[in-house]
């Protein structure tokens, strides 16, 4: 009752899940990755354990292909199942049993498996394959670009609810401590995957790193709009300065890394994304 593709990007030595259902919290359910080892989305009747029990098979040598192949001989209602596995060596692999309802299938390719069921139709897989590997950027980025296309060419034919993407690479989590590099989940929403490019967008701003060349100069039209906000939101009072002000507003928003201190220049795409929910 869902739609997934699991991948990799050795290059990035990263591996991942996206997935969208019309059911609900899809993210709880079938998303599985460990970093240097691969990923695994397990569903239609998931058997859960796929998830974890495919990371330790992979883990302990087995490609995706034998690892798919083990899950599946030890479960006696394998035709109920659908799975997708990608290895740390970018192998790929993916079942659908026959007991799972129409449409239902997947494909692979280097570094990808894609699958889904209960889809409006037999397009939805291959567009998702499509815009994979025609999207440029980082891996979260491919792995949505094949989900949205997977939702335009009519995704799941019950409806929408929820989506999610899981994302894993050596410290690639917050501080470097952990390798959860993304995981966000909609688990109920009326469109839930232009609902996680949302939360894919502010993970880059909130996260991410503009090169100098986006830093604009606090001054002229940049400084009239920012006074303009800073007034707005009453942080800019009588007895306090604009860099004060700046920076308890910038501190409040999470932005500390992406603006000057001394308030000579903040990013682009974080202005960009400022005026847009206070200019209104």
């Amino acid at each position: 009752m869902t739609f997934s593709i699991v991948a990799c990007d050795l290059k990035e030595q990263s591996w991942g899940v996206a997935v969208a259902s019309k059911f609900p919290a899809v993210g709880a359910v079938v998303p599985y990755s460990q970093a240097g080892i691969g990923a695994v989305a397990t569903q239609s009747f998931a058997n859960t354990s796929f998830g974890p029990r495919g990371l330790e098979l992979m883990t302990n040598g087995c490609s995706a292909n034998e690892a798919l192949k083990q899950l599946l001989k030890d479960d006696p209602e394998r035709e109920l199942r659908q799975v997708g596995l990608v290895d740390a060596r970018g192998g790929s692999a993916t079942f659908t049993g026959s007991g799972c309802f129409a449409w239902a299938g997947g494909l692979t390719g280097k570094g990808y498996a894609i699958q889904g069921n209960i889809l409006s139709g037999a397009k939805v897989v291959p567009a998702m394959e499509k815009a994979f590997l025609k999207t440029k950027g980082n891996l979260p980025s491919r792995l949505h670009a094949a989900l949205l296309a997977g939702d335009h060419a009519g995704g799941d034919k019950r409806g929408r609810q929820s989506a999610a993407i899981y994302v894993v690479r050596p410290n690639g989590g917050y501080g470097g401590y952990l390798d959860r590099w993304l995981d966000y989940r909609v688990d109920d929403h009326e469109n839930p995957v232009p609902r996680l490019a949302e939360l894919l967008e502010m993970h880059e701003l909130y996260f991410g790193k503009s090169p100098e060349s986006e830093r604009l100069p606090i001054k002229g039209r940049v400084l009239d709009q920012l006074t303009m906000i800073l007034k707005r939101q009453a942080y800019l009072k009588r007895d306090k300065d604009f860099v004060a002000a700046f920076n308890e507003f910038i501190g409040n928003e999470n932005f500390e890394e992406r603006a000057d201190p001394n308030a000579t220049w903040i990013d682009r795409p974080v202005l960009k994304y400022l005026a847009k929910k206070f200019e209104k």
